[in-house]
């Protein structure tokens, strides 16, 4: 016999039942809490039978979080060294190509952002440059930007699925299910933490090869110049900044991510996930990732705006750049960032999740725990 529920219907009359009398927590507050954009991702509980593990072979059942559905013939168990090596492997492929590939829009949206007076919009922008420097003049910063952000991916796609088990453990195989949402964002915001402190040296040399004509063409020369004038400071000057653009943006990246997953398989998508074809579910991933991407761009860029001046400007702190900008000031370059992050995360998503598939990392979706299925009266 199979049983299907809504798992938030069934959650919501358990815990009323069982915890929550009516008069304390009236039916408003309830459909206020249940339409959370950050409450746990919507799913469908559906009882299988499953083969039995031979003893040794399968990691904890707490352990089984990820975005995408699992087909056969893993390549390794879930948390092992060689997957979190392979994970590591991905975020740099991933996050590396993608932002350097970019390159010539995040330097008309760093100009933008320094100098609006005299490159005032996107097109401009790119026109004043191919007119100055030539077209080679649009990959200028493409060396800092490769290996800067081939080390966030690592730290940031490496450390997630580690701080994700780590944390896992800590919480026990039930409150992960429950919690996983708030576990995601827990885990990007740590693994984010240390990803900023490998990519803020070559963020700086980026910054300024791009917004300062003449300082320096390639990273040999940018790097030892900013050295012998500033010391080791003025390659982590702005790692605050960059806590407070990325940090946000990557708890969106992931948490927003994982939720359009869930809804696109549940509202878009005409067949479950675990009948969708490996290129069907990376599609998903692509779309998803994109819309997370918005979200992204919008909710870190005002950061990201006093990044690229206090880079530029020297003896310049966060807050005189933030005074200096002002509530309009921080949101120049916004349209050029939207298109550059949505694309970026997307594809980001898409090279990440096409690693696991092509080196057969397991993918499991959540997980139900046996043990708070019978708490919830949904198996016999």
């Amino acid at each position: 016999m199979k049983l299907i529920k809504t798992a938030n219907v069934c959650s919501l009359q358990f815990c009323q039942k069982t915890f929550f009398p009516r008069k304390m927590y009236p039916t408003t507050l309830t459909q206020l809490a249940r339409g959370n954009p950050f409450s746990a991702p919507l799913f469908t509980l559906r009882q299988v039978d499953e083969p039995k593990q031979s003893p040794g072979t399968g990691g904890p059942g707490n352990r089984r979080l990820a975005a995408a559905a699992v087909e056969g013939g893993d390549s390794c168990e879930f948390g092992s060294q060689k997957y979190l090596i392979l994970c590591g492997f991905g975020g740099i492929l991933s996050c590396g190509t993608t932002h350097t590939a970019v390159v010539p829009l995040d330097l008309v949206k760093c100009r933008l952002q320094v100098d609006p007076a005299k490159y005032q919009s996107i097109f401009k922008g790119f026109s004043i440059t191919v007119r100055e420097d030539g077209f080679r003049g649009l990959a200028k910063g493409w060396a800092p930007t490769f290996f800067g952000y081939s080390m966030q991916g690592l730290c940031k796609f490496g450390l997630y699925e580690v701080f994700k088990i780590m944390y896992s453990d800590m919480l026990g195989e039930e409150n992960t299910y429950l919690w996983r949402t708030s576990l995601y964002l827990a885990a990007s915001a740590s693994a984010e933490f240390f990803a900023d402190i490998a990519l803020a040296p070559m963020e700086a040399c980026k910054v300024r090869i791009q917004t300062q004509p003449g300082y320096a063409n390639t990273l040999r020369q940018c790097a030892p110049k900013m050295y012998a004038e500033e010391g080791v400071w003025a390659f982590y000057k702005g790692v605050v900044p960059l806590w407070m653009r990325q940090i946000p943006y990557t708890m969106m990246k992931f948490a927003c991510f994982e939720r359009t997953v869930e809804l696109l398989y549940k509202y878009a998508v005409p067949k479950p996930r675990s009948e969708c074809t490996k290129p069907e579910q990376l599609v998903v991933t692509f779309v998803a990732g994109y819309i997370a991407g918005v979200f992204c761009a919008i909710v870190s860029h005002p950061a990201d705006s006093v990044v690229s001046v206090l880079n530029k400007e020297k003896g310049s702190t966060a807050t005189q750049v933030l005074k200096k900008l002002g509530p309009k000031g921080v949101w120049k370059g916004l349209v050029a960032r939207i298109i550059m992050i949505g694309t970026l995360t997307a594809l980001q998503w898409f090279i990440y999740d096409s690693v696991k598939v092509y080196f057969r990392l397991p993918r499991p979706p959540p997980e139900m725990p046996e043990s708070l299925k019978k708490k919830m009266g949904l198996t016999e």
